[in-house]
């Protein structure tokens, strides 16, 4: 039988779960969400391209319940019910499947498992080699010398010895060992107090679920906690464990009216997929079916197998070099041992290039590996000075992915990149900010169909993963070659997309790209951090947490832990009989911020725990973690920004998060007084003043607002006196307060019932205000109508330059969502725009501070503000040249106003 091609079964629902939850969300233009049947079509594409199959069979599970529901009615019963948005993917992905040609398989009474175990079982019989493609550990049990495991998601394969290693029992064993653990996510029973470590205790000392059963007087010889109780209980307990087994028995025996040489492949219905695919709005499956009728040829040419060389010696350096120089573009990836890019060390480099003729040159040239046995590599020091030429030429573009990271590493050793083109996570992010990940993993799963070695694979998972210079060299070297590879790959791919939108390719190239290596360059700046204040504001939040506890003890009439939400709603809706205002997905009352926020107005114990946990945050976040930040080398803290992670095109941070540090509360406002000047340095701090504001003037061309903004008014006591008709010098300040609320909660999609809660008043006051105000200024009202019927009609809207932000609930049959993706295509257009402008204003101050010489370091950008520390002898130069850059950054209908502070520390400057 050696030259028949395995026959492959694949657990549909397994891969269905798998893509809905692994890979972002996609969505047709009228709101038809596609995400998990593209991620199941590049997996069955995978598999196939993988074994060439020539019998196959895909099999989903069916609706309503299975005779193991008969056994044990609770079976599966603390599921949560299928998300809509999964549900309504099943028919299409499986009309889709059968036009590819593929035998499905869906049979009611009984779950996919036992088809497949039905099928594994019979063909497996035969002696044919039988691979069942799942993620489900519940099918250990099927393995035997002719059936094997495949998990496509990190090409595993588990055979009779994978089994036992894995599992520590062999796949005969497999179902006591269910049996005995029981299965939360199945919900079935198991014995109490028997985990996986007891489990194979038991099965390794004594045997199966039978031999237990007639040896329980031999359990409590075994070495383990609780093994002298251990057989009373599985006695007391041996209907629901005789039970248990049952439900983790996959049938061998279901009635089929299909067997193996039925299940063949079949050719492709390609006037069925063309349909398909454009139903599903899957552009590049239907232009390669278009081109050439195979389903295939769109990860055709991706499919090569990855080639490289380890570089070892100084000639294979000789002849890696060489083939970087005769190139025009070369892909590179650092390896290292951190993923903090003021920790790492580097471990070694990577390469990849093309010609003309799509053939590959990949190398990964080790420079660190330091594991006992490891072989001899060519030093750091000798590899970086002979790859100086090439990271200096201007004439050879680099490519990466998240190349933030690998310019900070280089610039540890002194190197300089020079014609940095092109970064494979922020094509993917310009092309769709929407989708939530642009790692190379899920890049490479999306667009490519290939699932890349994982960094647990090569480095060990928890306690047990090594630094990337303990890694085996083997290893290391297909890890890191396959980086450079698949980056230069999706390279191709992503510039295909972004060449046919060119408003997206300037701002990709124009923005996006000379934006990076200056927020590297801000990263490594870091800032100054006075650590004995925060210390300090940290033993003073304590006391003052102390005090609100004994309060909120007091008013709850008893001592309760105020950071658990279920003592807490015990406290607050079963003691105090405060009414239920909402609940949680689990139907437990609501303890949440807004909630307790609500319920403080009438309650003075929800405001006690609002205050405790204000805090309580601030203390955990910024006054005991930032002095942990602070690095040894530097002495200062080092944020991380993400470039590729909001959908509007705003920075965020991390470690530390500077963009909620509270600026409106004195404690928040203490924090920032412990970002503090360097010696002999002053801090600015350059403010946009309303820009989302003037932006909406901009976009809106509203005559009243922008006279407002030209007349150099006070654009809330404006709105003040159109709205409540005072002349402007009577505006009060509640009038102006309710002016400022309304303005900016519009600009937010606010409702009526939003702006009531806000000011406190009656909802019908809200909503008079509301129309006043769009009685006062129509080209608003115009503006949001026509950028609502747009986002309906096209699926995203845009910023002034061109950042496409998608909406893909904008259609959504849920009225919330769509109302909810209403008010975000509202202010996704400001919010974007102002982002672009501050990056605009980031890459014009950059520029100038170079070509001044200046050493002013720009060491922070949040939100709409830039922050500089400045030596004292260049503040006024930098004041002034600052905010005249900032203000030009953008050229709108009204002036762009910029407010500089300076000061010893970021809150004095703000």
């Amino acid at each position: 039988m050696s030259d028949i091609k395995p026959f492959i079964l694949v657990d549909g629902s397994s891969y269905l779960f798998r893509a809905f939850h692994a890979l972002p969300p996609l969505m047709t233009r009228s709101g038809q969400p596609t995400g998990a049947i593209k991620g199941v079509v590049n997996m069955l594409q995978k598999l196939m391209n993988s074994h060439e199959p020539t019998h196959m069979a895909v099999v989903f599970d069916a609706k309503g319940p299975t005779f193991r529901n008969e056994i044990y009615s609770e079976y599966k019963a603390h599921r949560p019910p299928m998300p809509d948005d999964l549900r309504v993917q099943i028919e299409p992905l499986h009309n889709l499947i059968r036009a590819m040609g593929l035998p499905l398989i869906c049979i009611e009474g009984v779950e996919a498992d036992d088809v497949i175990g039905t099928l594994a079982h019979l063909v497996g019989a035969q002696g044919i080699p039988t691979i069942v493609s799942t993620g489900d550990k519940d099918m250990a049990q099927l393995v035997n010398e002719h059936v094997t495991l495949f998990n496509s998601m990190n090409d595993t394969v588990l055979d009779v010895e994978g089994v036992k290693k894995k599992f520590g029992v062999p796949p005969e064993l497999i179902i006591d060992f269910l049996a005995l653990m029981g299965d939360k996510v199945d919900n079935i029973p198991g014995a109490p107090g028997v985990g996986e470590k007891t489990a194979l205790k038991l099965l390794q000392g004594i045997g199966g679920i039978e031999a237990l059963y007639g040896n329980l007087d031999k359990i409590a010889a075994l070495d383990f906690r609780g093994a002298k109780s251990m057989g009373k209980k599985l006695e007391t307990y041996r209907e629901q464990v005789e039970c248990s087994y049952r439900l983790a028995t996959i049938k061998l025996d279901v009635e089929l009216d299909v067997g193996y040489e039925s299940l063949m492949l079949c050719e492709p219905d390609n006037d069925a997929l063309i349909e398909l695919y454009k139903t599903l709005e899957f552009k590049t499956l239907l232009k390669a079916l278009s081109d050439d009728g195979d389903i295939n040829s769109e990860h055709a040419a991706n499919a090569k197998p990855i080639e490289f060389d380890t570089v070892l010696e100084e000639a294979q350096l000789d002849h890696c070099i060489a083939q970087l120089e005769r190139s025009h573009l070369v892909a590179f990836d650092t390896e290292t041992t951190s993923i903090d890019y003021m920790d790492a060390e580097l471990v070694g480099l990577s390469f990849a290039v093309s010609d003309e003729q799509g053939g590959e040159y990949a190398a990964y040239i080790p420079v660190a590996h330091d594991y006992e046995g490891a072989p001899q590599q060519l030093t750091r020091e000798y590899v970086l000075d002979r790859l100086k030429p090439i990271w200096a030429s201007s004439t050879l573009k680099k490519v990466g992915q998240n190349l933030k990271y690998d310019l900070s590493v280089l610039s540890k050793y002194d190197v300089t990149v020079n014609n940095i083109a092109y970064d494979t996570m922020l094509a993917s992010y310009v092309l769709n900010a929407t989708s939530s990940r642009h790692d190379l993993d899920t890049l490479a799963l999306k667009l490519l169909g290939h699932t890349n070695i994982s960094f647990e694979e090569v480095a060990g998972k928890g306690k047990d993963q090594v630094t990337f210079n303990k890694v085996p060299l083997e290893r290391a070297s297909a890890y890191a070659a396959e980086d450079a590879v698949i980056t230069l790959r999706l390279h191709q791919t992503l510039m295909q997309a972004l060449e046919k939108q060119p408003s997206l390719m300037s701002l990709f190239a124009e923005l996006e790209m000379p934006l990076m290596p200056i927020l590297a360059k801000v990263e490594r700046n870091g800032t100054l951090i006075d650590a004995e204040r925060l210390n300090q504001q940290t033993q003073e939040l304590v006391d003052k947490m102390a005090a609100l506890e004994t309060q909120a003890y007091e008013l709850a009439g008893e001592p309760f832990n105020l950071a658990s939400t279920k003592q807490l709603g015990e406290i607050l809706f079963n003691k105090l009989n405060i009414p239920v205002i909402k609940k949680t997905p689990k139907g437990a009352p609501s303890t949440a911020e807004p909630v307790l926020q609500e319920l403080s107005h009438d309650y003075p114990l929800p405001k006690v725990i609002l205050e405790y946990r204000s805090y309580a945050k601030l203390k955990s976040t910024y006054t005991e973690k930032l002095p942990k930040l602070i690095k040894v080398r530097t002495g200062r803290v080092h944020t991380s920004y993400h470039q590729a992670v909001t959908a509007t095109g705003r920075l965020s941070s991390s470690d530390p998060n500077l963009q909620n540090i509270p600026v409106r509360t004195e404690e928040g406002r203490r924090i920032r007084q412990a970002f503090i000047a360097a010696k002999g340095c002053r801090i600015i701090a350059a403010d946009y003043s309303q820009i989302e504001l003037r932006i909406m003037a901009h976009l809106s061309n509203d005559e009243g607002l922008l006279t407002a903004f030209r007349d150099g008014c006070d654009i809330h006591a404006a709105t003040a006196a159109e709205v409540f008709g005072e002349p402007l010098e009577q505006v009060t300040p509640d009038h102006r307060r309710s002016a400022k609320a309304i303005n900016f909660g519009l600009i937010y999609g606010m409702s009526a019932f939003g702006l009531a809660r806000q000011l406190g008043i009656p909802r019908y006051d809200a909503q008079t205000y509301i129309d006043l105000y769009f009685e006062r200024y129509p080209g608003v009202k115009a503006y949001m109508d026509q950028i609502r019927a747009s986002a309906h009609e096209e699926g995203y809207v845009e910023t002034l330059y061109g950042r496409r932000l998608y909406l893909p609930e904008i259609n959504s049959r849920n009225k919330q969502r769509q109302q909810a993706a209403e008010r975000t295509a509202i202010n996704a257009p400001m919010q974007g725009t102002a982002a672009d402008i501050i990056k605009r204003a980031m890459l014009s101050v950059d520029r100038w501070l170079v070509e001044e010489r200046l050493d002013t370091k720009m060491i922070m950008q949040v939100h709409d503000e830039l922050v500089f520390e400045v030596p004292e002898q260049e503040v006024e130069h930098v004041r002034e040249g600052v905010a005249r850059l900032m203000a030009s950054a953008s050229e709108l209908a009204v002036p762009l106003v910029v407010d500089v502070g300076i000061g010893d520390n970021w809150d004095e400057a703000h």
